[in-house]
């Protein structure tokens, strides 16, 4: 899901995303009461994406509904669990079902659409006091078809849960699909990142949050550094932390979460620990960047949660 799915801002958004570049196509629109779904609403997709996977996996019947309980979805998520966590959780749910997606992503040809809302519906249930019991939801086939092909699936660093901006997030998922344990890693052109993250920001404002996150370095697992090509283009540059790899550590996650099967699945992942951000690149020139990556991966790739090297982070298919 490097490609514009999905509201990169806090704050309610109704105008469409219309992104084209080269075959792929994506339209997003909003209903105005709820607005576009927002990258954080992602973060309940890459929980289905996870049990869907985790139940195949466990030789389980598969399914595109899923249930479960409030409770369960957000502690999978790193999400509190208070009364007003409930209600942005179910806030979330409403703009995943009322955003509509409109993608050639995926087709036979280019010419043709497939349209579809991020949940299909989802229901609520209540106990006899009236508190929240469980919900159960339909997510679209286009994204479980998705979800069941490997070559499509990624897993994600569970600190990837902690990145509190759009932008970091965005990036995030970018720098996953495109570098992936490769050691000379990529780099983009800032003005086709601005481009493929359809945000509403001045590109000016946007390049400066751009530096501001590689200076910072708060991506786990890989690093970020900024090029200047010629003629004063600014690049951003990523590779793979090895030191994540090596230090990796931490403690699994117990609950258990229904993946819509006849059986429990468990949510847990593998380890995960934190780590001092490494030295940023020089402002002027690093070292170990490939050619840039601009028209790279016509697929978009979906994530789950796993386990293993580099901070709970294992590389599982994926076209980089």
């Amino acid at each position: 899901m490097a490609y514009p799915f999905f509201s990169l801002a806090k704050t309610h958004r109704t105008t469409p995303i219309d992104y084209r570049m080269n075959e792929v196509a994506i339209r997003v629109e909003a209903v105005p009461e709820h607005g576009l779904a927002t990258i954080w609403d992602a973060d309940i997709l890459i929980w289905a994406a996870s049990q869907i996977v985790q139940a195949r996996d466990a030789g389980l019947r598969t399914s595109r509904l899923m249930a479960a309980t409030p409770y369960e979805i957000l502690t999978f998520i790193g999400r509190g669990t208070s009364a007003r966590d409930y209600h942005r959780l179910k806030a979330a749910l409403d703009r995943l079902q009322s955003t509509t997606v409109a993608t050639s992503l995926r087709q036979v040809s280019e010419r043709r659409m497939h349209r579809f809302s991020w949940i299909n519906e989802w229901t609520e249930h209540a106990d006899t006091h009236g508190h929240a019991a469980g919900i159960d939801l339909i997510v679209p086939d286009w994204f479980y078809r998705a979800v069941l092909d490997d070559v499509l699936v990624l897993t994600i660093d569970r600190a990837y849960f902690d990145l509190t901006g759009g932008l970091e997030r965005w990036l995030y998922r970018l720098v996953r699909k495109h570098a992936g344990k490769q050691s000379a890693g990529w780099r983009f052109d800032f003005r086709h990142l601005y481009a493929k993250s359809a945000s509403l920001s001045p590109f000016k404002r946007f390049a400066f949050e751009l530096r501001d996150i590689a200076r910072r370095q708060p991506l786990p697992g890989y690093r970020l550094g900024i090029d200047r090509a010629t003629g004063g283009r600014e690049m951003l540059a990523f590779v793979r932390d090895s030191q994540s790899a090596a230090d990796a550590c931490g403690k699994p996650v117990n609950p258990l979460v229904l993946s819509g099967t006849a059986g429990h699945v468990p949510s847990g992942t593998g380890p995960s620990c934190y780590q001092e951000p490494g030295t940023a690149f020089s402002e002027v020139k690093s070292v170990a960047s490939s050619p840039p990556n601009l028209d790279s991966n016509s697929e978009s790739n979906f994530f789950v949660v796993g386990g293993g090297e580099s901070r709970g982070q294992t590389g599982t298919g994926g076209r980089r």
